[in-house]
C-alpha cells in the first residue's frame, strides 16, 4: 500500500533570544496554521497519523490546522523531529506502519523544505521551490512508508 505524505512547515512564530524550543506563534501564524488545516480539509486530505516535533510553535501550528479538519488522527511528539535535517525526518517516517494511509510531518526548516523539494518539479514553480512558514506540500508515495526516500513520490504545494 502506498500513501500519502503532507509536509508542513510551521506557521510564523515569534522572534526571540531566550528559548527556541518555547516560541510560539505570532497572530499571523496563528491564521497560517487555521489556514493550512482549511486547505488540507477543503482538498479531502486528514492525516491518519502525524509526526510533530515537540517545540511549541509546531505543536500550536498541528493543533490549530486539526481544528478546521474531521477526526482526530493518532499523534506522535517527536523530539527527534526538532532539529532533525532531512534525513532524520526519513527515518521518522520509515517507522509508520504500512496500513497508515495518510501521514502528516509537522516540522521545522531547513529539513522540510529540502524534504518538500525532493518530491517537487521545480520548473512548475519557476526554477525555485520557496517554503516559507505554513506551507503545505503534499506528496503521493509511491512506495510504503518503510522506503520512503527522496524522489519516492510526487509532489504538489498546497499553498504558495
Amino acid at each position: 500500500m502506498t500513501g500519502t505524505l503532507v509536509i508542513v512547515r510551521h506557521a510564523k512564530a515569534e522572534h526571540g533570544m531566550g528559548d527556541d524550543h518555547a516560541r510560539r506563534l505570532t497572530g499571523k501564524g496563528r491564521a497560517q496554521a487555521q489556514a493550512a488545516g482549511g486547505l488540507l480539509a477543503d482538498a479531502g486530505i486528514v492525516p491518519d497519523r502525524v509526526i510533530c516535533s515537540t517545540s511549541a510553535r509546531t505543536r500550536e501550528t498541528l493543533e490549530l490546522a486539526l481544528e478546521q479538519m474531521p477526526g482526530r488522527p493518532q499523534v506522535d511528539y517527536e523530539d527527534a523531529a526538532y532539529g532533525a535535517d532531512d534525513h532524520g525526518l526519513y527515518e521518522l517516517v520509515n517507522l509508520v506502519p504500512q496500513d497508515v494511509g495518510t501521514v502528516m510531518l509537522v516540522g521545522h526548516n531547513p529539513a522540510v523544505a529540502q524534504m518538500a523539494s525532493s518530491f517537487l518539479d521545480p520548473e512548475a514553480y519557476g526554477g525555485y521551490v520557496a517554503f516559507p512558514p505554513g506551507s503545505v506540500a503534499v506528496v503521493r508515495m509511491e512506495v510504503e512508508w518503510l522506503y520512503a526516500a527522496p524522489g519516492t513520490g510526487t509532489g504538489h504545494l498546497l499553498t504558495v
